[in-house]
């Protein structure tokens, strides 16, 4: 439905223990030339090839099938047979995954997590909800879906998104926030130094200026704003900071850490930006 409603192609993968890379990103066969006679080799398109990918159950194939998706969610393209693949724009792959039940999965390997712009939480509905959903789909409801917009002009909106200014006190706010949540760090809190095994990485900064941009655009504002960062930093950090045994004994999780987090850093942007971290930032206790 989304899709439909932006006018773009969709394709659902499926992601089984079976599964191979040559499945999502296509391969190449052998087909006899008609007109000279001789064999040669054709690609096959694999269903990657679309405007939105739907990833279901990714944990549920190994990691060197989940691996294929690396190159295309970095680079917008495949390798197949030493040829380079574009792949459609906009191009963007959604995931889903059961974090209750564990056997017969696979964890996603850091690298492929961190591909992922946001990790967002399903919970159980509300009750206004729940009613909507039975109501919906225990009755013969068709409407009718139309587009809303073109690709064109989505890509011309992903444009404006990061047309959007940020001033370098907000750009300073994320990158700092992001380095903080390194336990090897020279700075990092003690809380974190306990609890996280590996903090976040380089796209986590770029990921929460971007997620700022898109909700300053969002609700019109003129400029992204620290508040913006602050609201995009659960989803865009929670899948990024792995937690250790420590943090598992203490049934502490990465939504606590990045809260905790934010308050430090916080303090420290509510005085002098450009102070010492080191003056405000003061290890503390688990």
């Amino acid at each position: 439905t989304l899709a439909e409603t932006l006018g773009l192609s969709f394709r659902r993968i499926q992601f089984t223990p079976d599964l191979m890379p040559a499945d999502i990103t296509g391969t190449e066969i052998i087909q006899e030339n008609r007109s000279t006679g001789e064999r040669e080799y054709r690609f096959v398109r694999g269903p990657v090839f679309a405007n939105i990918v739907l990833a279901d159950e990714i944990n549920r194939t190994p990691p060197k099938t989940q691996s294929a998706l690396l190159e295309a969610m970095q680079e917008h393209q495949v390798t197949v047979g030493g040829e380079r693949y574009p792949l459609p724009e906009p191009f963007f792959v959604l995931a889903t995954q059961n974090p209750i039940e564990q056997e017969g999965t696979y964890p996603l390997p850091e690298a492929q997590l961190d591909r992922f712009m946001l990790q967002i939480l399903v919970d159980y509905p509300d009750e206004e909800e729940e009613f909507a959903i039975v109501k919906r789909t225990t009755a013969v409801m068709e409407e009718p879906v139309e587009p809303v917009v073109t690709a064109v002009e989505l890509q011309e909106m992903l444009r404006l998104v990061r047309n959007v200014p940020a001033d370098d006190s907000v750009i300073r706010f994320a990158t700092r926030l992001v380095r903080l949540s390194r336990p090897r760090d020279s700075r990092a809190p003690e809380f974190i130094r306990q609890y996280v095994a590996w903090g976040a990485g380089p796209r986590a900064s770029q990921f929460l200026v971007l997620g700022a941009k898109a909700r300053a655009a969002l609700l019109g504002e003129p400029h992204a704003r620290i508040e913006d960062v602050k609201r995009v930093a659960r989803p865009v950090l929670r899948h990024r900071l792995i937690t250790n045994f420590n943090a598992d004994a203490d049934e502490v999780r990465s939504d606590d850490l990045i809260e905790r987090l934010l308050e430090l850093v916080s303090e420290e942007f509510d005085g002098d930006v450009s102070g010492p971290v080191s003056q405000v930032l003061k290890p503390t206790g688990a």
